[in-house]
């Protein structure tokens, strides 16, 4: 066997530039720019036009962004990459080692490769290659999967880092959180155009006191996906103003969302559970999914459900709609 067939496909044939930019949080005008202003670009090009990385090239690019992630200038940054010497700019404060794809310092752990590009990105403060790996993520992977894989860990080692830093990073995970919540808005936005189910739509409400609305609207996304309608409420609904919601609408289901045991209402919960609509005779009430970590305890009451993710939510919502749709009850009256 010869020497290039025991080595990985990646060392011998290199791996693409979009490869490379998700892997490392880099927007690949980035690296095409660092490429021709610093000459950080791959040893070997395909026809002498199409990159292709490798190991060593990626290498170079870790350390360059490692070393502008700490304030280096790039042009000193690339210098010091190409070289090995791993120098910094005088008065430049010396970062501490990483490991290659620690996501600058964030505990990620054993995670996907993304989550540390994105994570990198993140600490940067660097808006445009969140939002161009966001949704390249969502196309390659789809919704469910850069959720639960990629933007969840992500967020959490962000969240981690900012517990026991002092009240660092604080605005490392707003512009993360704002982000994300944009890569997930247009996944509903996109999808509105698409066929949409007859069924009821479903009620996604934060409890009172809960301010935590990414999961609901990455739910959000993921049922406009599916053609359900939806109505999403937000943060902090007060309780008279969700049961009257569930009154006005009918929905054939109500998702409450509490982050924290501290948040979670259970007898608010069993409440919008006891909530009757329609006429006399024919009156309906809606399920409930307890969702998210502060409803952890004992099982569920009846007429409630407790999903143990995104994507057995979405399976089980998908479900009740159409229940819903075969046997539809009267039209919701307000009250």
């Amino acid at each position: 066997m010869s020497e290039s067939a025991e080595q990985p496909a990646e060392a011998v044939h290199g791996v693409t530039t979009g490869a490379v930019a998700r892997r490392l949080g880099v927007a690949p005008t980035t690296l095409r720019s660092w490429d021709r202003r610093y000459g950080i670009g791959p040893a070997a090009r395909e026809d002498g036009r199409h990159r292709r990385w490798t190991p060593g090239d990626v290498a170079v690019l870790q350390e360059m962004c490692r070393l502008t992630a700490s304030g280096v200038p790039p042009a000193e940054a690339a210098r010091a990459s190409r070289t090995g010497s791993g120098a910094t700019a005088p008065g430049t404060p010396t970062a501490p080692v990483r490991q290659p794809g620690s996501g600058n310092g964030l505990p990620l752990g054993d995670v996907r490769q993304e989550c540390r590009g994105l994570g990198r990105a993140a600490v940067r403060l660097d808006s445009p290659t969140m939002d161009e790996m966001l949704g390249s993520l969502i196309t390659e992977y789809g919704l469910v999967t850069t959720w639960e894989e990629v933007m969840v860990p992500t967020l959490h080692a962000v969240g981690r880092k900012w517990e026991t830093s002092g009240d660092q990073y604080v605005e490392v995970e707003h512009l993360l959180s704002w982000h994300v919540s944009t890569a997930l808005r247009r996944v509903s936005i996109g999808a509105l155009s698409g066929p949409r189910a007859s069924a009821p739509p479903i009620l996604l409400a934060c409890v009172p006191g809960e301010q935590h609305t990414l999961p609901l609207e990455a739910l959000a996304a993921g049922l406009a996906e599916l053609g359900l309608p939806a109505r999403m409420f937000g943060a902090a609904v007060p309780p008279e103003a969700l049961v009257q919601a569930v009154r006005r609408i009918g929905p054939s289901a109500v998702v409450l969302w509490a982050q924290a045991r501290s948040t979670a209402q259970h007898a608010l919960a069993r409440h919008v559970a006891d909530t009757a609509w329609g006429v006399k005779g024919a009156r309906a009430r809606t399920t409930v999914l307890l969702a998210g970590p502060g409803w952890a305890g004992p099982a569920p009451a009846p007429g409630m459900l407790r999903p143990g993710g995104l994507r057995e939510a979405l399976a089980l919502l998908r479900g009740l709609s159409g229940t819903a749709t075969a046997g539809a009850a009267a039209p919701p009256q307000r009250s």
